[in-house]
Order: C-alpha cells, then sequence, then structure tokens
C-alpha cells in the first residue's frame, strides 16, 4: 500500500489544520481617526486636591420630644406638641384626657390665656339664668295639690301586664342659698368655657333648620313621650324658670376636668335635665373636636342625620361625665341614661337616673347608648 511522503518533492501541497481552537480575539490595529487615549489621575491625586464636605444635619428637632408629663417618647401619634413652647403632652397624659386630636393650634395650660372665673354674685346668678320673679311654691303645696286628686277606678283584669315606669320630677334643695351655690357653680363652669345657658334646643342659621328636626325621620320610629311623662317634663321646665335647679353641683377635676356630683339624693328614674345646644347635621360635625356632641335623630338617609353641639349653648348635661366601655369596672359607675323621645313631633333627648343616686356621687352615663362609635377607651 502506498503512503504519502511530506518530503517527497512530487507531493501535492496541504495545510494541516491543528485540532485546537483560537478563543482570543487577534490585537486590534491602532486607527489613525481615533481619538488618543486620556491618562487618568490617581485617586491620591484627586483626594490630595479636593476640598471637605460637610453633611447637613437632618431637622430632627422633633425626633427626641418627650411627654413632660410621664417622660416618654413613645406614641408618635398620640403626643402633641404645644404650638408656643413646643412641649409634647400625651393625649392620655392631660387632664382632662384629650379623646381627639384638636384641630388647628394647640396651646398647652401653660401657654394658654385663660384667666380664673371670679365667683359670681347672687344678682348675676339669677340674671345668668333668666330667673323669674315669682312666689315661691314649696314642695308641700305641691305635694298637697297632687293628694286632693282623686284616684281613678281601673278594672281589674286577668291578664297581667308589664308595669310601665313614670317619670319622677326633680327635687330641688330646701335650703335656698344651697340652691343659690349650685347654680353658681355651674354658671362658673358655663362661663370659663365660653358657652351660654341655654335649658332649650337652639337653631342657628346654616346649621339645620327645625322643619328637620321631625321624629318621623327617626330609623325604626321612636318612642313617644307619655301624657304622665309630659307633664312631668313641664313641671320640672317650671321649676327651673323659678330658680328650683337639681341637686347637683359641678365641680373641677384634675384627671376629668369639670365633672357633676349629686349635691343631694336623687331617686331611680328621676328627671335630672335635657340635653340642649346646637342642633346641626352630622355631616357638618364629622371633623369637628367637641367632645360633647349627642345624637337626635338618627334617620336612614345619613345627610339627614342630627345631632346636638353643646359648644356655644348648654346647661348642666354638658359636664356628666361618660364611661369606659372597654372597663367592666368603669360600667359600674354609670347611674344615668340619656334617652330620646317623641315631644310633640320633636325629637328630644332627656337625662334620666338608673338608679338611686346618693350625696357625694358623681353622675356618669354611656357616650355609645346608640352607634357604639365613640372612642371611651381613654376613659378613666
Amino acid at each position: 500500500m502506498a503512503t504519502w511522503n511530506a518530503s517527497s518533492p512530487t507531493a501535492s501541497p496541504c495545510r494541516l489544520v491543528s485540532s485546537r481552537r483560537r478563543t482570543e480575539a487577534p490585537p486590534r490595529r491602532p486607527s489613525s481617526e481615533s481619538p488618543p487615549r486620556r491618562k487618568m489621575k490617581s485617586m491620591a491625586e484627586i483626594m490630595a486636591k479636593s476640598k471637605p464636605v460637610l453633611e447637613k444635619e437632618q431637622d430632627d428637632s422633633y425626633s427626641d420630644v418627650t411627654c413632660e408629663k410621664c417622660g416618654s417618647g413613645d406614641g408618635d401619634d398620640e403626643l402633641l406638641l404645644c404650638d408656643k413652647c413646643d412641649r409634647g403632652f400625651h393625649m392620655k397624659c392631660l387632664r382632662p384626657i384629650m379623646v381627639r386630636v384638636p384641630i388647628g393650634p394647640w396651646l398647652c395650660v401653660d401657654c394658654s390665656d385663660q384667666r380664673p372665673v371670679r365667683r359670681l354674685s347672687q344678682k348675676k346668678i339669677l340674671h345668668f339664668f333668666r330667673i323669674e320673679k315669682e312666689i315661691d311654691r314649696t314642695e308641700k303645696m305641691l305635694l298637697s295639690q297632687e293628694e286632693t286628686r282623686k284616684p281613678r277606678r281601673r278594672s281589674c283584669s286577668l291578664t297581667v301586664k308589664k308595669r310601665r315606669r313614670k317619670l319622677l320630677p326633680l327635687v330641688p334643695s330646701e335650703d335656698p342659698d344651697q340652691r343659690l351655690t349650685q347654680m353658681g357653680t355651674l354658671a362658673t363652669a358655663l362661663t370659663a368655657l365660653g358657652i351660654k345657658y341655654s335649658d332649650d334646643l337652639t337653631y342657628v342659621p346654616g346649621m339645620a333648620p327645625r322643619s328637620a328636626n321631625q321624629s318621623k325621620f327617626e330609623k325604626g320610629g321612636m318612642q313617644v313621650l307619655s301624657k304622665e311623662d309630659l307633664e312631668t317634663l313641664e313641671q320640672c321646665r317650671a321649676m327651673y324658670r323659678r330658680g328650683e335647679c337639681p341637686p347637683l353641683v359641678v365641680v373641677f377635676d384634675p384627671l376629668e376636668g369639670y365633672t357633676v356630683e349629686a349635691d343631694g339624693p336623687i331617686k331611680d328614674f328621676t328627671f335630672i335635665a335635657e340635653y340642649t345646644g346646637d342642633v346641626d347635621y352630622l355631616k357638618n360635625r364629622e371633623k369637628d373636636d367637641c367632645d360633647s356632641i349627642m345624637t337626635l335623630l338618627l334617620s336612614e338617609d345619613p345627610s339627614k342625620t342630627l345631632v346636638i353641639c353643646p359648644d356655644k349653648y348648654g346647661n348642666i348635661a354638658r359636664f356628666i361625665n361618660g364611661i369606659n366601655n372597654h372597663n367592666r369596672f368603669s360600667k359600674k359607675k354609670q347611674n344615668c341614661k340619656c334617652v330620646r323621645y317623641s315631644i310633640n313631633g320633636e325629637c328630644r333627648v332627656l337625662l334620666v337616673a338608673t338608679r338611686d343616686i346618693s350625696k357625694g356621687e358623681r353622675l356618669y352615663y354611656d357616650y355609645n347608648g346608640y352607634e357604639h362609635e365613640y372612642p371611651t377607651h381613654h376613659f378613666l
């Protein structure tokens, strides 16, 4: 068999291919059109010629604010800053406790210019409550008139009906000086808050008109005040006009603010006061920081729901505090309630005692009697 010899001159030319593949790119020829390469400076040269830059500190002047009462900085969403001295206070550490964040500027107690109210004289107290100058009728005369009425005969029935509780009239203190002192405490508290005394619902232009306050708009209907209870209510209102107020005093507590105490015994289901103030639509008061707004009318249409706002006009009902719905021990303090009645086709709110109240006991009722939306977890 013939073999091919590479050294043979007669051998045909042939190119040998290596089995190793080329993995590197061939060197690039320099082009005459490319720009010349720049000479880069070293980092040491750059740092030697560069000027030092001072970092600007971030404005964290409020990051280290703590509460002046408890000394803690926790709970930023509940920490209020005074717009004058920039000191911080927790809403729950303030006395009285603040339930909602105030709208607009807020000043602490030291920076506010609230001056102490002077004690009112007897003449000013009588003028403040617009007490009529009439001949005083004693409680004995009223009781004697009731005793002279002949009792009605009722036919006996085999069916046992639930006995309806009758609204009891208030029993004022017998001592005129004591009644004057009681009215003086209320007048002082109302004057300190800039509230005018009113024992009726007020309708101000720009708010809800009186035609909007109709009990027929109530969702599910509203209970009608009976004729006997209506007579009791009118009797109590006449006593108010004569200066015969219920045995109650308004006192200032460092923890609860203004509150109401019984200055004499009060029996169960006794009429205490009617909740009064400006009548307005709820939609206009959704962002209001007033902590004493009372529901007057719950309508199917939320835009027609009415509330009572005692921030400009009010009476002693404005100072009765609420209980903490989240604390079972606080619920035991409740001794009165707010009841909504239909009186002559209009909605009214009456405060009634739910049990016997002794002298010196403070009055409390449930703020969440209907909607269960009022934040009471900070209440004592």
